[in-house]
């Protein structure tokens, strides 16, 4: 386990309020990217497979919601546990949670291909990868202090879930628009936030291991990309294939 460098007196740099050397904050953000770029890879080939595959994907379909269930508890739970798990089985689950959601993917653009919207898709990836591309480089460049805007945003995205779950009852278009624009901007803000969180060793601190803060690092913005590129895709497509 490789520690990331304390301070003089002893405490780690974030916890001192001081920001860690730039090669250091270099390397806090290449680990954490790398993670989630190879998750994302995992999840778009195991999107592809199902698409190809008739049985994979009837067998996606019938196991819908205890996919999403499985992929709730796995995202979560190491989240809670990344600091009393090994390195290799936080980095293992995070994979089993991106192949999950490639099932999980593979069914949703399915949906919009075969409906002939194929490039809602292509437009609301690139319009993902746009906006989360910015909002990273900002996190990463700025100055201010992105702290008390996360706990705005935490609270924001509850404040979103409760609003989707009420829409599953009331099935309102203008309430799904207002939702997918909102959900939007909450994880375009929220991937600024934990850009910086990452550069300043804030999961460093957290997890007292580089490998682990990369692991952790990567599932957030995992999580924060396909959130973002989720809802554009319901915005461009109109509320979704219903």
């Amino acid at each position: 386990m490789n520690d990331y460098r304390y301070d003089r007196s002893g405490y780690p740099p974030d916890t001192l309020g001081v920001r860690p050397a730039a090669a250091l904050s270099v390397g806090f953000l290449s680990q954490a990217f790398m993670w989630m770029f190879a998750g994302l890879l995992l999840s778009a080939f195991v999107a592809y497979l199902v698409q190809s595959s008739t049985g994979l994907t009837q067998t996606a379909v019938n196991l819908w919601l205890p996919l999403i269930i499985i992929e709730m508890v796995i995202g979560v739970g190491l989240q809670v546990a990344i600091r009393r798990i090994n390195a290799l089985v936080a980095l293992g689950l995070f994979f089993v949670y991106a192949a999950l959601n490639g099932l999980t993917f593979g069914v949703i653009v399915l949906a919009y291909a075969s409906s002939g919207s194929a490039g809602t898709v292509a437009k609301a990836f690139v319009s993902a990868a746009a906006m989360f591309g910015g909002a990273a480089l900002y996190g990463a460049v700025t100055r201010r202090s992105l702290a008390n805007m996360f706990g705005y945003l935490a609270m924001a995205t509850w404040g979103l879930l409760v609003a989707i779950v009420l829409n599953l009852f009331l099935n309102n278009g203008a309430l799904d628009t207002i939702i997918s624009i909102v959900g939007v901007i909450i994880f375009t803000a929220l991937t600024a936030s934990t850009v910086q969180r990452i550069s300043r060793g804030q999961f460093a601190a957290l997890t007292g291991s580089m490998e682990k803060a990369a692991v952790l690092g990567a599932l957030l913005l995992y999580l924060e990309f396909v959130n973002i590129f989720l809802f554009l895709l319901r915005l461009f497509g109109g509320g979704g294939r219903r």
